[in-house]
């Protein structure tokens, strides 16, 4: 029987969980040429310190409902679920008990594209939200900072297939971010799936 690992990051004010191989290789390659050619992705301008600029990769917003998700002064409407998110989004929520409404997709084209410092922690998403990230594609680094003490970081290495789960008091304290880099040249989806009250 297929055994998902599961290791659990020592690192206070957060509840980090990370899931290697949480899809088989075989089941992660056809999602990954999947989502890559089904999801309408696309690329909207983002407002930084009031500089507008393209956004460092590409998105798309699926949901269960209506409601759309509002994050750096972009406010995006969701598309139905797909069959397969649907078969994804099941998966995760068989192994955490929980039920999510709606998925974030991210295309990291290649090492150039990007997500700067953030937290998750938009009102829409309520207070300690749980968020499940899926890594299909090209593995890319996850970094960690926390907000108080920035000697507090960590790096992950989020592997094609794996899950990573964030939750309790996460976004509260602590930063997280997809560098930019040369290593890395091939695509990366990334869903993201959260509920938005």
């Amino acid at each position: 029987m297929f055994q998902i690992d599961e290791i659990k990051l020592d690192i206070p004010q957060a509840e980090v969980i990370y899931y290697p191989s949480f899809f088989k290789l075989s089941e992660a390659n056809y999602y990954y040429n999947l989502l890559l050619k089904r999801i309408p992705w696309q690329q909207d301008d983002i407002t930084v310190f009031g500089k507008t600029y393209k956004q460092p990769r590409l998105t798309a917003l699926f949901g269960n409902n209506k409601k759309p998700y509002s994050y750096s002064n972009i406010t995006m409407h969701p598309h139905l679920f797909t069959t397969e998110l649907e078969e994804i989004k099941a998966k995760i929520e068989n192994k955490l008990n929980i039920k999510f409404t709606s998925c974030l997709a991210n295309l990291y084209r290649d090492g150039k594209d990007s997500n700067g410092w953030h937290a998750d922690n938009e009102k829409a998403l309520g207070k300690n939200p749980s968020i499940a990230s899926v890594s299909f594609g090209e593995d890319r680094f996850f970094h960690l900072k926390h907000k108080a003490n920035k000697n507090l970081r960590r790096k992950i290495l989020l592997k094609n297939g794996s899950l990573l789960i964030m939750k309790g008091e996460t976004q509260e304290h602590w930063l997280h971010q997809i560098a930019k880099t040369k290593t890395y040249k091939n695509p990366r989806v990334n869903l993201t799936f959260r509920i938005i009250k």
